[in-house]
Formats: C-alpha cells, structure tokens, sequence
C-alpha cells in the first residue's frame, strides 16, 4: 500500500489535471434502501402532542413515521441498509467503507452509532465514520465521503446510512419548529466511478450566533438531568427560541426571514458554482421534508417549480432529519420523476445554524 505522503501527492498531481468544475472523485448512487416507523395520521394523533393541533395540521402534513418504543436508530439505519445490499445482491463484506449519519439523541453516550450499525451488518474490521451535523449529515456526509475516497484511493465501494429516531423523551416531534418529525432511514451504496446519480459537489456554511436555536438543554454535560417537573409537553420549542433571540421585535424577525431564504440561495448558487454549472442548468431542487410554501419559495429563485421539489413526498413523511433528501431523492427516481442527465440540489438548513447543498446528476 503507497505512503500517505505518496498518496497526497498523487492527488494533489490529479487535482492539478482536472478540469474546471469536475468532481474531485468521481462517484455515484448504486441502490437506495428504506426503513420508516408505523404510518400515523397527522391530523388524527397532533392532538396528543400538542394543546393546538391545528397549527400543526395547518403545515400540511398528511402522514407522519413514529417507530415503535423497541426500535432504535441503530435499528432502522441496520435495516434500511440490509435493503439496499439486498437490492444489488452484495454481501456486507464488500464494503469499504460505512459511514451513519445521524440528526437526533444517540441510542447511547459514550458510543459509535456507526460501528453499532457496522456490528449489526456483520462486518469486522472495515472502516466506519459518524456524522452528526443534525439534519445536515444526511447531505454534508457525500462531500465527506468525497474527500475520503481522495486520499484514500483504495476505497471502492461505500455504504451510506442517514437515520432519524425521535427521543421523545428529549424532544417533542410537533413542537420544535413547524415540522411534524419522523422516524426513517435511508441507506445509499455509494460506488467509486459509477455514472448514474453522480455527486458533483457540496457546499455550507454556518451563522455560529445561532447555534443554540434547537438544542436541548438536558441530558449533555453541562445539565445531565432535567428538573423535576420537566417534559417535553410543557419545554420551550424552538421557535420559541427564536423569538426570545429576536427579543419578539417582527422587524428584526422579518430581516431573519429574509436573512434565511437569501443564504438558502447562496448556498446553492455556491455548489453550482464549485460544480461548475450554471443555476438555471437545476432540473430539481429537494429541500427539508417543510411545508410545500416554504419548498416551492426556496426553488424558485432557480426557476424550479414545485412539481420539480420534494412538497408531495414531504406531506407523506414529515421531517426524517438528516433521512429527508436522499429518501426523496430515491423515490423521485424510481417513480420516474427524475430523468437521466437531470441536475438535483439537494439543500437545507440545520441546526449549527448550517446552510447547506450536495448536487448530484441522474
């Protein structure tokens, strides 16, 4: 096997020959797998999370996933990824490399959700990588995967695994921002030179000063236990948040606003750009699992309408987190909504606060 110092320079000798705008590693999608919890009702359950369920029926979510008590994230990502082996036939062994990207409480602390899920595969001794940037990981994760297939030449074949389980205990699912939160997973195996979903590119950035916009405040290092009288029926939301931040000003409410949806665009604008493709080249533009408004306003700048977005398959699943692109990404393609040679954003805002987009061709 070459050195590192070898291998750096090999890579820096091919970065120097590429072409403007061309991947740094080439690589695509081979087969998506999928795992949710039980279908429930939105409109039929909101009330049992919530003292308003009409604000919450009011998103327009019709169905939301909410995996029974027994099953845990490991589970669901464990699951999701025996389909997508399943689907081409391959043996856990013949990866290179697993990477879990998660956007909610850990099964446990102290511990490796990534090598918990390569043990439930089976696998031994490959490599294993976590994420955890929140709902972003799901999306960030392909430009990480990039740069480890860059110096790490010998890596072919990768299993991707995104996953979102709702501690409720820590969190409740109707009452962090207006998004009704869901249980799923999505496994992507991830193939060096393979020419079909292609990654292109992945951009982000993050506002620092509004880190703490969705935390929670127990349970970590600083506060391990929650008061006495505490639940998530009566906790702040994170909305709530926001507001106190802003200190309820609407003027300074309504230049956050603004501020969101104009970095939404720059940071797609940014990946296209790294791609080396122009803005009005998107076939399609897959946000967060929110409301179709706020989906069909961030595609619009692009020309995209919301036919082209993932509003239908949102109100289907609520918000799986760091699950939401790549499930909606793997079902438009299989139920023929995105054609060979398309240009896909797949974009998003996150917890950090973390703006971000990967573009990937069909």
């Amino acid at each position: 096997m070459a050195d590192s110092a070898s291998i750096l320079q090999a890579t820096a000798a091919g970065d120097s020959q590429r072409a403007p705008g061309s991947p740094v590693v080439d690589f695509g999608i081979l087969a998506f797998g999928y795992a949710f919890g039980q279908d429930l009702d939105v409109s039929e359950t909101a009330g049992s999370y919530v003292t308003d369920p009409e604000r919450v029926i009011r998103w327009g979510y019709s169905t939301f996933h909410r995996a029974a008590p027994e099953v845990t994230a490991t589970a669901l990502a464990a699951d999701a990824a025996r389909k997508a082996l399943a689907e081409l036939n391959m043996d856990a062994s013949e990866l290179d490399l697993v990477v879990l990207a998660t956007s909610e409480m850990p099964d446990y602390l102290y511990w490796d959700t990534s090598a918990g899920l390569a043990r439930e595969l089976g696998i031994e001794k490959t490599q294993t990588l976590l994420l955890n940037e929140g709902c972003a990981s799901g999306v960030t994760g392909l430009g990480m995967v990039a740069g480890q297939l860059a110096i790490q030449p010998e890596l072919r074949t990768v299993l991707f695994v995104a996953v979102n389980r709702v501690s409720e205990f820590h969190r409740n699912r109707m009452n962090v921002n207006n998004a009704v939160h869901s249980d799923g997973a999505v496994a992507a195996v991830l193939r060096r030179g393979h020419d079909q979903l292609r990654w292109l590119s992945t951009a982000q950035f993050t506002d620092p000063d509004l880190c703490d916009f969705f935390r929670c405040d127990f349970g970590g290092a600083v506060t391990p236990q929650p008061p006495a009288d505490w639940s998530t029926a009566t906790a702040p939301s994170g909305l709530e948040r926001v507001l106190n931040h802003f200190q309820k000003d609407p003027n300074r409410l309504r230049e956050f606003q603004e501020k969101l949806s104009g970095r939404m665009t720059e940071v797609i604008q940014q990946a296209c750009q790294q791609a080396g493709v122009a803005t009005d080249q998107l076939a399609h533009v897959i946000y967060i699992n929110d409301s179709a408004d706020t989906i069909e306003e961030v595609a619009a700048p692009f020309g995209v309408t919301v036919e082209h977005t993932n509003a239908e398959i949102s109100a289907r699943h609520g918000h799986m987190g760091a699950a939401d692109q790549l499930i909606s990404l793997g079902e438009a393609r299989q139920r023929g909504d995105i054609k060979p040679g398309d240009l896909v954003a797949m974009s998003g805002i996150s917890i950090g606060m973390r703006w971000y987009c990967t573009l990937v061709q069909v």
